[in-house]
């Protein structure tokens, strides 16, 4: 890998450090969250980052501009609105780069899955039992 990667269609080219450098930055991240559940009005996404994060209508608005214009993010008129929406293919190109590093942290997500669960069948046996304690005194 060079280093660059082509992001959809559109050939935009982003560098990785770059990718990471935006989805970096909280708010950004936060915009994105907002967005992956449906478009939003501008307005929308600027209550609840202002709300969230204390920060202006201008610095909410350059977090915008910053998504929209690497590629994260899309922006398209409805009336006297503007709606955004995240683009998928960036997010699946920094998941697919990840995929390799995934060994390191799997296992460990594996292995507090099945200690998860084993503590629920406790609890449930436990209850159960009628003892929601577990017997300790």
């Amino acid at each position: 890998m060079s280093g660059l990667t082509y992001i959809s269609s559109d050939w935009y080219c982003v560098e990785w450090m770059e990718a990471f450098d935006i989805l970096g930055e909280p708010v950004r991240r936060r915009i994105l969250e907002l967005l992956a559940d449906g478009e939003m009005t501008s307005g929308a996404v600027c209550a609840a980052i202002q709300g969230e994060f204390g920060i202006s209508q201008p610095a909410v608005s350059m977090h915008l501009r910053v998504l929209r214009e690497s590629g994260f993010a899309t922006v398209r008129p409805d009336g006297t609105r503007r709606l955004y929406a995240v683009k998928p293919e960036p997010l699946r190109d920094v998941d697919q780069w990840l995929e390799r590093f995934r060994s390191f942290w799997q296992p460990h997500l594996d292995a507090l899955g099945t200690e998860l669960a084993r503590g629920q069948r406790e609890a449930r046996r436990r209850s159960a039992a009628g003892d929601p304690t577990g017997g300790d005194p």
